[in-house]
């Protein structure tokens, strides 16, 4: 299947450009043109209604002066030099008096009567088009009828004007569309030059120069916008590249420790007969790093469904007093081994996912618990704020310092980079605690001043 090539907005401009001057012109034309047509009408009439009362002031003065039959001679005198004019005159009976030569009338019940002042047209013998109007020519005699007098003109000349005026017009209109096309995709490729240039300056910008930006400072103020989303897009694109490089880089930092342990160890205890405890010694610790890595490798999985938002929390009520009663049940070898000092203060309920939220404050207590140091203290607080629950968990020990504490919850970072903590967790507990909190509609935060830490995992509290 083919695709439909798309027209450039260089074209689309263009067309739009001679589209408009197009119709502009050709209205303007159409306009100019009915404005001539109705002056020549008014010319036209105004030529005979003048010849009408020529011919009626004729008319009594040929009856005055008791020479009726010259009036024919006076009419031909009067039309000399008005050329395409035709006059005929009747007399009350029917008689016709005088008629010009050419004339072309229709039917003389065709033009309009006396009172009627809008001429008529009509098409002559010739095809030949005229205009005429009719009217009536007092005699001056008392008792006596008026004659009937009709008037014609030619529009032969008129015809000739508006068809040469028709192709100027034409001609005009399609020279203005050629030419306002032409100045019109100069117009666009100039005034579309910046927007080639983003086009041009974007191509370069590679996943090894992030960092680049696009220039705004020659940018018209319509492409400003684009130009800072663009900016602001790169900075998201590099901030999120720089966070997967580090996170692939800690993958393979974590996995390759274990795994170069199980082959060591693996290949040692392969290098020479050994007896059976040492075999067992060696595969009870492969066992611990298996399991070890079992569980980066559920954690990671954990994560990347919260990263396609695919995990559902289910909806239970939660006493979240006694689920962390519980918990410190668990913990509570490791605070005697400490000499930890605990407390656990406020009541609370939420709806949520039980395992999930445990998960999370047993994420926060065991790191609480790993970083105070022995006879430290440890507390834990419950409290509600405005529709909010927040679990209060703080403990001393080294303040940490402020330039680590946004990346706390980022996949296996720690503030220690140098360190090897064996035993101490993968480095994703924090993580997967803001993605459950996230997956609650919640929130987690931390803070750490004066020797004291204090995690904050902020839930929506339960509607009664």
């Amino acid at each position: 299947m083919m695709l439909r090539r798309r027209k450039s907005l260089t074209t689309r401009l263009t067309l739009l450009f001679a589209v408009v001057s197009s119709s502009v012109l050709l209205i303007l034309g159409l306009v100019i043109a009915e404005l001539v047509e109705r002056h020549f009408e008014d010319m036209d009439l105004e030529l005979l209604e003048g010849k009408l009362e020529l011919i009626q002031h004729a008319v009594i003065s040929a009856r005055a002066e008791g020479d009726f039959d010259g009036l024919p001679a006076q009419l031909d005198a009067a039309l000399i030099g008005h050329h395409g004019l035709a006059v005929g005159v009747w007399g009350s009976d029917g008689k016709q008096l005088y008629l010009s030569e050419g004339a072309d009338f229709p039917q003389r019940n065709y033009l309009p009567k006396q009172g009627s002042p809008l001429p008529r047209t009509w098409q002559g013998k010739e095809e030949q088009h005229y205009r005429g109007t009719s009217g009536l020519a007092p005699t001056g005699a008392e008792g006596e009828a008026p004659l009937e007098v009709l008037l014609s003109t030619s529009l032969t000349h008129h015809e000739h004007f508006m068809q040469s005026f028709r192709l100027t017009m034409w001609a005009v209109v399609i020279l203005a569309a050629l030419l306002s096309g032409f100045l019109g995709w100069l117009v666009a490729r100039r005034g579309l030059a910046p927007l080639r240039n983003i086009t041009r300056r974007a191509s370069d910008i590679t996943a090894n120069s992030l960092d680049q930006r696009i220039e705004a400072g020659e940018i018209p103020a319509e492409l400003a916008e684009v130009v800072n989303t663009l900016n602001d897009m790169l900075g998201r694109l590099k901030e999120s590249f720089d966070r997967l490089s580090d996170f692939s880089s800690d993958i393979a930092h974590e996995l390759r420790t274990p795994v170069s342990n199980l082959l060591t160890q693996t290949q040692v205890m392969l290098s020479k007969v050994r007896s059976i405890d040492e075999y067992q010694d060696v595969l009870a610790s492969n066992a611990e790093e298996l399991e070890r890595l079992s569980r980066t490798i559920a954690d990671m999985l954990f994560l990347a469904k919260a990263d396609n938002h695919l995990l559902v929390p289910t909806q239970e009520p939660i006493d979240l007093k006694a689920e962390i009663s519980g918990m410190l049940e668990f913990y509570e070898p490791l605070i005697d081994e400490k000499h930890l000092q605990l407390t656990l203060h406020g009541n609370a309920e939420v709806d949520g996912d039980r395992l999930m939220l445990r998960r999370a404050v047993g994420n926060l207590l065991s790191n609480a618990i790993r970083h105070t140091p022995e006879h430290g203290f440890i507390n834990i607080a419950l409290e509600i704020e405005d529709e909010k629950v927040r679990v209060r968990i703080e403990n001393s020990g080294e303040t940490i310092p402020s330039e680590h504490l946004p990346r706390l919850f980022d996949r296996f970072y720690r503030v220690d980079s140098s360190r090897q903590r064996a035993g101490e967790g993968s480095g994703l507990g924090l993580a997967i605690t803001k993605s459950i909190a996230l997956a609650h509609n919640g929130s987690v935060s931390v803070n750490s001043t004066d020797g004291v830490t204090r995690f904050s995992l902020w839930l929506p509290a339960r509607k009664s």
